[in-house]
């Protein structure tokens, strides 16, 4: 099958989360600590509730496709194809009020990924691309159709000096790599803190010019690549690697800004 063939698929399962999640969304819900001690890492019946909905129906559909989930773990991932779920990326946000978290859902082919889709129920926005083109999908306005798309183009920002640069907190980035992160943000423009997975897609969508962070997971940005790489950007860890299994990852929209902060993540 080619990535076309699961596009209509991949909605299937944003709108299976989406119902799952936006009943608990600005509720008050409880959130479980996973890290038992550690620096505080929620989980919720949201992120429980999404999950449990698209494994079942990639086991339904798909039944020889792996997965991997961040709250159900793995299941024959060796396989050709492999389904890489966060179905809330940015728990914190989500038990704040804040609608900076979505769903993401990444399908890898051979250990590749091929296609990505970030989802934020709440705003109605998707974020998909495949590599060699990404779109945005969402509400209309000013009176135009039920819904807009539109192509997702990274903008030019060849400087330090004139990037605006994101990470979710610089406190999520151990100590023996945080020096290296402040090193280039006291270079750029501007930088803002929070949005987890939304800052990708803001990058995606010529908005911001870098994010840098630390400590991913393979869930936590697979579905992701698809989406910069499709917009034009550039994806790589911080040594310049294959940023398919988390770690430190810095993505950029330009790829003279990206050889800037890989200089100084480097050194």
């Amino acid at each position: 099958m080619t990535v076309v063939d699961f596009e209509k698929f991949v909605e299937e399962l944003a709108d299976v989360s989406g119902e799952a999640v936006m009943p608990f969304f600005r509720t008050a819900i409880a959130a479980d600590d996973k890290a038992h001690g550690g620096a505080f890492d929620p989980v919720t019946e949201a992120d429980r509730a999404a999950e449990i909905a698209m494994r079942r129906l990639i086991e339904r559909t798909f039944p020889s496709h792996g997965i991997i989930g961040e709250e159900f773990g793995s299941k024959n991932q060796d396989a050709e194809y492999v389904w890489v779920l966060d179905p809330i990326d940015g728990t914190k946000s989500f038990i704040s009020g804040f609608p900076t978290w979505g769903t993401l859902i990444g399908l890898s082919h051979r250990g590749r990924p091929c296609y990505g889709l970030m989802h934020q129920p709440f705003t109605r926005e998707r974020f998909h691309g495949d590599g060699e083109a990404a779109f945005w999908r969402g509400p209309a306005r000013h009176g135009k159709a039920a819904e807009e798309r539109r192509k997702l183009v990274v903008r030019p920002c060849p400087t330090l000096a004139q990037a605006t640069l994101m990470t979710t907190s610089p406190l999520l980035i151990e100590p023996a790599l945080r020096d290296k992160f402040h090193r280039v943000e006291s270079q750029v423009r501007l930088s803002r803190y929070g949005g987890d997975c939304y800052a990708y897609c803001a990058l995606a969508a010529g908005h911001v010019d870098l994010v840098i962070e630390a400590g991913l997971n393979s869930y936590d940005i697979v579905a992701l690549i698809p989406i910069v790489e499709g917009a034009g950007g550039v994806v790589t860890t911080w040594d310049g690697g294959d940023p398919a299994k988390g770690g430190a990852i810095v993505a950029a929209g330009d790829k003279a800004l990206h050889e800037a902060a890989m200089r100084l993540l480097s050194q």
